[in-house]
Order: C-alpha cells, then sequence, then structure tokens
C-alpha cells in the first residue's frame, strides 16, 4: 500500500502517486548458510538474487527430482527476465545524495554541526555500501547468483524487455536449447521491485487504477495495479525429458516475437505490431489459432492496451477462421496478482501450462460486464469469469500467452498439452488431496505418520501426487485430508491421528470389507436421476477436480454430435453469461429434450466414474424414469458409449414425438390417493408415482394449467416443473415405437448387479445359467437364442431372469 506522504489523487501532483494498492510478495524464509552466503552480506544483496536463488533450487528440485546431482551442469544455463533497476539500486543511490541534503541543510541556516548530525541520522536508513554491495545491486547478477551457488555451467545472462522481459528470456532459452548449446535451461521472469519509484512511473504514465483494482477486458476497467512475483521454469527438449524422466507439465510449440516499429510514443502499443508476433508463433509452431481454445492475454486493466491487445488478438484469429462462432476463451491473471512487471510473462505462462496439465479453463475475476468496445458477440473470443472443464474431443489441448512491453516489445508463446508417458501427475484442483489406507486404525495411523514426516522432507504437492498413486482404494481404513499448505496438512493430520482409533469418527476414515462385508454397514444403492434435473454447470466441479470425471465428458464430446446442435459439453458448461437474458436462453437450450437427457446421462457416469475409482461400488442401482440408462451401465449391461448413445437417440425421438405440442409438468406434495380423486374430468395423466407424499402430473400445458389451480385450491403444494415436454404422457407416447426400433439394434450385456425397475420396483437380474435355446416366454414370444437378457418386443422393459417385470 502507498504511503510515507506519497499518496494524493490524481496524477498531476509532484512526487506523488493516486493509487493505495498492490500486490506484494509474502515474507519468504532463506538459511544464506544452505547455499554458502555470508550472512554479514545479506543486507547488501538485493531482495530479487535472494529470491530468485531459493526458486531456482525448488524448480530444478522439481523438474528433476533425485536426479539434481546427476544432471550436467556444465549443460545447464540460467537466462532470466530482469528488469534493469533493482530495488537496492535506488537505496544505495540515495545514500549517496548526501551532498544534496548538505546544500538544503545549510541554505536553511542550520548550523554545522546539526548539519552533520542530521545528515549522519539519514544516512543510517540506508544500508553501508561495503565489498559485497556491487554484486548485490546488479540485474545481472540474478541469474549470475543462481549459477554461481548451483554451479551451472553454461550460459548466464538476464535479459530486460520491460514487462515482455519473461518471454523475452523465453526465446532465448529455447534458442539456446534448439541450437545445442544446452539441456536444460532455467528460464523466466523475476520482479521485486514495488517501491514508490515503481509506483511514481506508472502513476505519472498514467497507467495505474484509480479504484484500486486490474479489471482486465471490463467495462469497470481504469487501470493496472503494480505486483511483485518471480517464477522459473526447466526447460529441455521433449526427447531428453522424456528419455530422463522428468516430470511435464506442457510443450511450447511456438514462440514469436515482433517490436511495434514507428508508433506515436515509445510506451503506446500498437496492434499491428502485435499480430506480427502472433502470426510469426503459429507459423513456428505448426498449428494456426483455431485449434487455440485458450490464451492468457497480457491483459493489463488499461483501457488502451486492452483494446489494442483485442484487436490483434481478433484480427490473426479470424484470419484462421471468419465464420465459426466465439470458441476460444480469454482472460489475464493480473485481476488476480496484479501486474508483475518483469515477471508478467511468467505469470501467464504458468497460468497457462498449469491449464493445460490440469485441464481447466481458469477465470479472470473482477468482470461483470464485458467491455463493449471489445464486440465479443461476433468474435472468435468469449470472456472466461469462472473455473471450467476443459473438454476435448480429440487432439490435443492447446492454449497461448502474450506478453508487451513498454519500447514495442511483442511475444506470444504457443504451447500444448502433453499426454506422453512422463506427464507430471495431475493434483486434485481444490487443494493438495493426500490419501492414505491401512488394513486397521493402527496400521493407517502408522501410514499417516509417515506421510507426515515425508511432507517435512520433499514438500506437500510431491508428496500429495505420490499419495495418490500408491493409494488402495481397497483398504479397510483410509484417511483422505485436503489442505491449502504443509502448516494446514500438518493441522489436520493431528486431528486426524486422534480420531483414528474412533471407529464412528466423521470424515476420518471409510470402512470398506472384502466379500460384500461393509464394516458393520449396509448395503449401497445408487439411484440416477431423470430429466428435469439438470442445470447449466452440472457436474462442472467434479469434472474441474477429477480426471476420472473429465474423461467422460471427453468420451462423450467424442461421439457423433446431433446434426445442427452445439457440442453438448458447451451447452452444460457455457461460457459465462453476462445478462439476465443470456442466462435464460441457456438454461432454455438446456432444458431441451435433445440436449438435456445426454447431458444428465454424463453428468452421471462422471460422478460414477469417480465413486468407482474411491472404491466405492453399489450392491444394487435403479434410475428414475431416464435414468434407467444410466442404471443398465452401472450394472454393466451397457458400455459407457452405448449409453451416452441411447442417451442421445431416446432424446431425439422423444423431441420429434413432442414437436408442435405444448406440454408440461407440475410436482404434487400429497400421495396418489389423495390427488386421483380430483382429477376427475382433467385430461391429465398421473405420470409419476414417486411415493406416499410425492406424485407428478404430466399433460398439455393447458390441463395441467387447470390441474395445478384445483389442486391449490385443496391446500396441496403444487411445483411447476422445467422440462421440455409432457413426459409419461400420450403427447410423447409416440417415442417408444421409435426408441423401440434403435433398441433392437444394441447389444445388451449381462448384469453384474441387480437393477431395480421403475414401473414395477422388481429387480431385473439374470439367471445363474443360460436359458435353453428357444424356450418361449409366455408373454412376449421366444428368447434369444443365445440366453441373454434383451429387451421385451413388446414395450421398452428388460426381460429374463429373476424378478422379470409385467409388460
Amino acid at each position: 500500500m502507498a504511503g510515507g506522504g506519497f499518496l494524493r489523487p490524481g496524477p498531476r501532483g509532484a512526487d506523488k502517486t493516486y493509487c493505495r494498492r498492490g500486490a506484494f510478495l509474502p515474507p519468504a524464509t532463506l538459511d544464506p548458510l544452505e547455499f554458502g552466503i555470508p550472512p554479514q552480506a545479506l543486507s547488501a544483496t538485493d531482495t530479487a538474487q535472494l529470491l530468485a536463488l531459493i526458486v531456482a533450487k525448488e524448480t530444478l528440485d522439481e523438474a528433476c527430482r533425485t536426479q539434481f546431482r546427476d544432471i550436467d551442469r556444465s549443460r545447464t544455463s540460467i537466462v532470466l527476465g530482469v528488469a534493469s533497476a533493482t530495488e537496492l539500486v535506488g537505496t544505495m543511490g540515495a545514500r549517496l545524495q548526501r551532498p544534496v541534503w548538505v546544500k538544503a541543510l545549510r541554505e536553511a541556516g542550520l548550523p554545522e554541526e546539526e548539519v552533520t548530525a542530521i545528515c549522519d541520522r539519514i544516512s543510517s536508513h540506508y544500508v553501508e555500501w561495503q565489498e559485497s554491495s556491487f554484486p548485490g545491486v546488479l540485474g545481472n547478477v540474478v541469474a549470475g547468483r543462481i549459477a554461481n551457488r548451483l554451479d551451472l555451467g553454461g550460459t548466464n545472462c538476464v535479459v530486460d524487455a520491460a514487462c515482455a522481459s519473461s518471454l523475452s528470456a523465453l526465446l532465448m532459452a529455447m534458442n539456446e536449447l534448439e541450437l545445442g548449446h544446452s539441456d536444460m535451461v532455467i528460464s523466466g521472469g523475476v520482479d521485486a521491485l514495488n517501491d514508490i519509484f515503481m509506483y511514481m512511473c506508472f502513476s505519472k504514465t498514467p497507467a495505474l487504477s484509480k479504484s484500486g483494482d486490474c479489471r482486465p477486458f471490463s467495462d469497470a476497467s481504469d487501470g493496472t495495479i503494480v505486483g511483485e512475483g518471480l517464477g522459473l521454469f526447466a526447460l529441455r527438449r521433449l526427447e531428453d525429458a522424456e528419455r530422463d524422466g522428468n516430470r511435464i507439465y506442457a510443450v511450447i510449440r511456438g514462440i514469436g516475437s515482433s517490436s511495434d516499429g514507428r508508433a506515436t510514443s515509445v510506451y503506446a502499443p500498437r496492434p499491428e505490431g502485435q499480430a506480427v508476433a502472433l502470426r510469426r508463433a503459429y507459423a513456428d509452431a505448426g498449428h494456426d489459432p483455431r485449434s487455440v481454445e485458450l490464451v492468457e492475454a497480457h491483459g493489463t486493466g488499461t483501457r488502451a492496451g486492452d483494446l489494442a491487445e483485442f484487436t490483434a488478438l481478433t484480427q490473426v484469429f479470424r484470419e484462421a477462421d471468419a465464420e465459426a462462432g466465439a470458441w476460444c476463451a480469454i482472460g489475464s491473471i493480473k485481476s488476480q496478482i496484479g501486474h508483475t512487471k518483469a515477471a508478467a510473462g511468467s505469470a501467464g505462462l504458468l497460468k497457462a501450462a498449469l491449464a493445460l496439465h490440469q485441464k481447466v479453463l481458469p477465470p479472470t475475476i473482477k468482470v461483470e460486464r464485458p467491455d463493449s468496445r471489445l464486440n465479443l458477440e461476433s468474435g472468435p473470443f468469449y470472456l472466461n469469469t469462472r473455473a471450467r472443464p476443459w473438454v476435448k474431443a480429440d487432439g490435443p489441448r492447446r492454449a497461448s500467452v502474450s506478453s508487451f512491453g513498454f519500447g514495442g516489445s511483442n511475444y506470444h508463446v504457443a504451447l500444448e498439452e502433453y499426454t506422453g508417458p512422463r506427464a507430471a501427475s495431475r493434483l486434485w484442483a481444490g487443494g493438495a488431496l493426500l490419501l492414505v489406507g491401512g488394513a486397521d486404525a493402527r496400521s493407517l495411523a502408522d501410514a499417516a505418520r509417515t506421510l507426515g514426516a515425508r511432507v517435512e522432507k520433499e514438500g506437500l504437492e510431491a508428496v500429495a501426487r505420490d499419495s495418490q498413486i500408491a493409494f488402495d482404494p481397497r483398504s479397510r481404513h483410509r484417511l483422505a485430508i485436503v489442505a491449502a499448505d504443509a502448516r494446514q496438512f500438518e493441522a489436520r493430520l493431528a486431528t486426524a491421528l486422534t480420531q483414528t482409533g474412533n471407529f464412528n469418527a466423521p470424515g476420518i476414515h471409510l470402512a470398506v470389507g472384502e466379500g460384500g462385508d461393509k464394516g458393520g454397514g449396509g448395503k449401497v444403492a445408487f439411484l440416477f436421476p431423470g430429466q428435469g434435473s439438470q442445470y447449466v454447470s452440472m457436474g462442472a466441479d467434479l469434472a474441474v477436480a477429477f480426471d476420472e470425471a473429465r474423461a467422460v465428458w471427453d468420451g462423450q464430446a467424442a461421439l457423433p454430435a446431433m446434426p445442427g446442435q452445439p457440442p453438448l459439453h458447451r451447452v452444460v458448461f457455457p461460457p459465462p453469461a453476462f445478462t439476465r437474458e443470456e442466462v435464460e436462453a441457456q438454461e432454455a437450450s438446456l432444458t431441451r429434450m435433445i440436449h438435456a437427457q445426454p447431458a444428465i446421462g454424463t453428468a452421471s457416469l462422471a460422478l460414477l466414474a469417480v465413486l468407482e475409482r474411491a472404491g466405492i461400488r453399489a450392491d444394487a442401482v435403479a434410475g428414475h424414469s431416464f435414468g434407467e440408462i444410466t442404471a443398465l451401465c452401472a450394472a454393466g449391461v451397457l458400455d459407457r458409449n452405448t449409453a451416452l448413445s441411447l442417451a442421445a437417440e431416446r432424446a431425439r425421438c422423444m423431441e420429434e414425438a413432442a414437436a408442435g405440442s405444448d406440454g408440461a409438468m407440475i410436482a404434487v406434495a400429497a400421495g396418489r390417493e389423495r390427488v386421483e380423486p380430483l382429477l376427475q374430468g382433467l385430461d391429465v395423466v398421473l405420470a409419476n408415482d414417486n411415493g406416499p407424499e410425492q406424485v407428478v402430473l404430466s399433460g398439455a400445458r393447458a390441463a395441467i394449467d387447470g390441474a395445478a389451480t384445483r389442486l391449490e385450491a385443496e391446500g396441496l403444494r403444487v411445483v411447476r416443473l422445467k422440462v421440455a415436454s409432457a413426459f409419461h404422457s400420450p403427447v410423447v407416447a409416440q417415442a417408444a415405437e421409435t426408441f423401440r426400433t434403435v433398441l433392437d439394434g444394441t447389444a445388451f450385456g449381462s448384469f453384474a448387479i441387480p437393477v431395480y425397475a421403475n414401473l414395477t420396483a422388481a429387480t431385473l437380474w439374470r439367471r445363474r445359467g443360460p436359458r435353453p435355446a428357444g424356450r418361449a416366454d409366455r408373454r412376449h414370444g421366444p428368447l434369444p437364442r443365445d440366453g441373454r437378457d434383451a429387451l421385451c418386443r413388446r414395450c421398452p422393459h428388460l426381460r429374463g431372469g429373476r424378478g422379470r417385470v409385467r409388460c
């Protein structure tokens, strides 16, 4: 926060700033002896040098793990983007202003002894010049100290391209690798300069936000917020990283750079210059922007800067596809951490790489309405303001990162997800998830303590990743801890260890025995929902957090799409809406049968996949109406792709049957015996007898409205359902015939567990052995010759086995 007498409203005050907010790094702990730094030299060493040294060591540890000691350090380089000025330059230079102080005090008429005393007091607030001051203030020693302390023998330098410094360093690092001069390069950006000097620079441009918030691409954007930070990356040639077993998070496919050339001013952004860098990046990558679904923009929150960048991006992306609607998410991490200047490109690169790795489209915050000048309605981009699962049917996910600097420096990087054998294990997106199991409470506690000891030595994320890989969901006793950091993990582990002897402790462990023994508990049943349960973004948090859930959506996206319909995941997880009309349109689109039924089926199977990964399996299943399809899949009768295809076909048949009709449904909070006598003379159907206290009525909208009025007059609570038609009524009866044609060509497997039928509550099950071929069913004709369960030829129910349904 700006203070110390420097704050004044408006950009006009001499030596004043009008912004009182900023983004600052939290305190960090450094053991100088660990890096061989004399403790007395710390005060004369710039913070950026020390922080970069800590992070460089962490970067190499993460990249190489136990192989760090074995790497060829003579071919390991360090190339960083660092601003020319460091924090210590300003303070050390200020100490040298003593002649100015003396002159001013003498001119004020103070006696010489007071002049000397006052100047001595001012000097005492600054670090004295010493032997280590010279290297301590130099920007290039940010990289040099890393090379020196970690014994790296490759190229060692820094580059300064203002706010594009990180990606400028990245380009040089990639050249090192491509030319064969280095086998590994540590690259990125470092900026710990957030003092009044930097506030003054941005205030007088003026580029700082008057409201104190960085809102990229928002109609309320009024400037940026300066921040400090650093982000380093270990870069290798892909084949080398795969050979040596390094953890790989993303692949850089191309990078482009350009200069704005002649412009109105040296710091005014120029779309034409930025577009050149974009085109060069995609030419280098070998793919065009049409396959890019995420752009992490420079996005500073300044009105002129955001518009210029968006103009350049739109121009280049429209060259790839002028007809397609908005296909690419755009955002900026500066809405969350401010503008970290020389490290800004690193922040964007980190966000994009992790988005590819986690398969999540990340949000940009603080945007209530987009900037109307951006014309999002007809462009290739949409502004993503919430985390959404990144569903992809085929081909790799691709993202890009932009970074621009004062002086007309333009950089654009094309990234691609890595799906090879060395992909870094994906952490649960809600924090660090640590899993451990044991045969009994004591072994669980011992395993948990071992996990805690490893966290202290190896770090939370590394141990979390290993624990997820090693976790056996069949363990009788299991413990899961979610923690944001090591301190929170230690506290929650301590809580868990005090309760591992208590089998009934909530949220601590779940007992599941072998061979059907549930540790003394009852059996488990899954009930799958039917149409009407859909809502926009349903299952998004699950697909964001768990690969198993997202993979189901990926599989659904790979199935043949309905002609003329958008991809299903774009209906369920649509781009953020900013008006009530957009929200209602999205809800109406998902309510359509053609979308709702396959969406509900996919969301249900995604949840089922997560439960199965956790070792939670049902003893029996049932489905409410449409949910019978997903229940059959859960029971092993249908494979996942068949179930999803049947869901789409069922929806198509019902939508065709209901075309031209105006059907509706209501839920009534009363039992069948109470409701049926009140329906005399009304052309409505009791569609669902859900239980003693609820039925659902279906029919033409006018008839349903009349029924609702009558029932409410009797004091009954009536809820109008968000459905596309009158299900389980004559309105959609024709769908049974067309869907039966689909079912006749469907292969069904055997039941792994019982399925309870909607119509009768009887179980659908298979006999212990196959029936004699050709034996007749007295009601429905001959059974299939292979003795398998099959659909009844006269109605949409399974037949065969014990608990056979009545048709």
